[in-house]
């Protein structure tokens, strides 16, 4: 047995890698981005916002959206790839030409729009450092004027390099003089921008600034066969996510900038109370009704109950729960129980202080009645169906351990119909069972989405509705995972428990 765990907990290391990068990838090359909102709806206004993309490129920056997912060969862009962007850039800022148009307009049908101008913007900042040589080149040699101005342009905020700017964690003496220096550097040339209405007075201005600054670090760019093979593995939003869960940190929320095990940790109790209390009932019910359904197999009781079970299996939860909550709820005909939350206020019913708007001023027994007050609708909407199910399984598991010749040899041996149940049948036809409780351990945590959005239950579920609709990759990168290694878990835990069971079961 101890073999057999060893190998499975050293199994689940490259089970997990494996799961976390189909995780990864598949969130990373969904539609739509994080912080897409911080875009205008008018993307002629938002493409000139020069605030606006500025603040979203260092938002961008600080998340790691700027890199590419999985590999990085921004090493091999060329000066016709910079181009193609630069240029587009360049001819939405021409006149559509018309009546009375100057000279160089661009006729409309050709004219770059809007969302093809932002996607322009954003592929150049993602570029970011590698494209510096190219920007060089374009602004020194290209044809067109306006482009050179764009390249000239670009080129102050492209050249910067990034400050060590990691949430949660204090700097080093030597990464503060680090960023010290950065930051002067960057000021310096985020202020040779060029407005130059000739080409001459262009030449001029990057003889001052660009050209000598890029020769003084042009070895920036001199990348070796292993710089780049580094590049290529290492400078991507998966090396650099990897690299914090080494460091079993899951990053911060791109929504309020907290540590995303931290925001975990708040709602991990609320899905821990809702779900225990909703597994140990289920089980605590389902297995005597399994138990006695099989005992009366084929009669009319376990026709009944196998129908009614049936029935509540069938009925989706969203439904059951908006259902209780228009019944039974705050409202007609029926207000026994509030609409929603964990905690509030205590049942008219309670003792000297009913109506009690606030938790804080609650002792022990009046938050645990207030608690399960609010409780008891979404508690019942996450059993009834558990019920039906683990009931099924159970008495699967008794019909077919009933059957078996070592009870009809208790049954000979003169033992007690009771003890040949809860000693021999039950002990042994509970494997199915088992393996469903092994399943249950990711749901434990990982909460119900449905239930705790219908009731406005801020639990682990209802969080990763909100991060999901905010596209907030950590978050859910976050959740995922720690469900992920739960069910690793609970299956082997499932495992251990057959031998525990069923002494015929072995893994050695």
């Amino acid at each position: 047995m101890t073999t057999y765990i060893i190998k499975r907990i050293l199994l689940m290391f490259p089970t997990l890698f494996a799961i976390a990068v189909i995780i990864f990838v598949v969130l990373n090359f969904a539609p739509g981005q994080p912080g897409g909102q911080a875009q205008s709806s008018d993307g002629a206004q938002d493409a000139r916002s020069a605030e606006g993309r500025e603040s979203y490129r260092i938002f961008k920056e600080q998340f790691n959206f700027d890199k590419p997912v999985m590999f990085n060969t921004r090493f091999s862009l060329t000066v016709n790839d910079v181009n193609q962007e630069l240029e587009a850039l360049a001819d939405f800022n021409r006149p559509v030409c018309g009546e009375g148009a100057p000279e160089g307009c661009i006729e409309a049908s050709v004219r770059p729009s809007s969302a093809e101008i932002i996607k322009a913007q954003d592929v150049v900042e993602d570029w970011g450092l590698y494209i510096v040589p190219q920007l060089i080149d374009i602004a020194n040699n290209h044809e067109r004027l306006d482009v050179r101005l764009q390249a000239t342009n670009r080129l102050s905020t492209n050249a910067k390099q990034r400050l060590i700017n990691e949430y949660g964690r204090k700097q080093t003496d030597e990464e503060r003089a680090y960023n010290k220096r950065i930051n002067s550097e960057n000021e310096m040339i985020s202020q040779w921008s060029s407005s130059a209405a000739s080409k001459e007075e262009l030449d001029a201005f990057l003889k001052e600034t660009w050209n000598p600054w890029f020769e003084e670090n042009k070895a920036r760019w001199e990348w070796s066969f292993t710089d780049k093979t580094k590049i290529f593995f290492i400078d991507t939003r998966f090396a650099k996510y990897w690299g914090n869960l080494m460091r079993f940190d899951f990053g911060v929320s791109h929504v309020d900038k907290r540590p995303v095990l931290e925001k975990i940790m708040e709602r991990l109790p609320y899905t821990l109370v809702l779900n225990l209390v909703s597994i140990i009932i289920a089980y605590i019910l389902s297995i005597p009704l399994g138990i006695w359904s099989a005992y009366r197999q084929n009669t009319n009781a376990d026709r009944v109950l196998t129908g009614v079970l049936f029935a509540l299996y069938s009925l989706p939860s969203f439904f059951v729960g908006v259902l209780l909550l228009q019944t039974f709820a705050d409202g007609d005909p029926f207000g026994w129980f509030p609409t929603g939350g964990f905690a509030g206020r205590l049942p008219d019913w309670y003792g000297p202080r009913p109506g009690i708007a606030s938790t804080d001023d609650m002792t022990v027994l009046e938050y645990t009645a207030s608690m399960t007050y609010h409780l008891m609708l979404p508690a019942f909407c996450l059993t009834y169906g558990s019920i039906a199910s683990l009931s099924r399984y159970a008495r699967t598991g008794i019909l077919d351990t009933i059957r078996a010749d070592f009870i009809r040899t208790a049954r000979a041996k003169g033992l007690s119909e009771t003890m040949v149940v809860i000693k021999h049948a039950v002990r042994n036809g509970m494997i199915p069972v088992l393996t469903l409780l092994g399943t249950m351990l990711p749901a434990l945590i990982g909460g119900s989405v449905v239930i705790e959005y219908v009731f406005n239950i801020p639990g682990m579920g209802l969080f990763m509705f909100e991060s999901i609709f905010a596209r907030d990759y950590n978050a859910i990168m976050g959740v995922l995972l720690i469900s992920t290694v739960l069910t690793l878990v609970g299956l082997l835990l499932s495992d251990i428990s057959y031998a525990v069971v069923d002494p015929r079961i072995s893994f050695d």
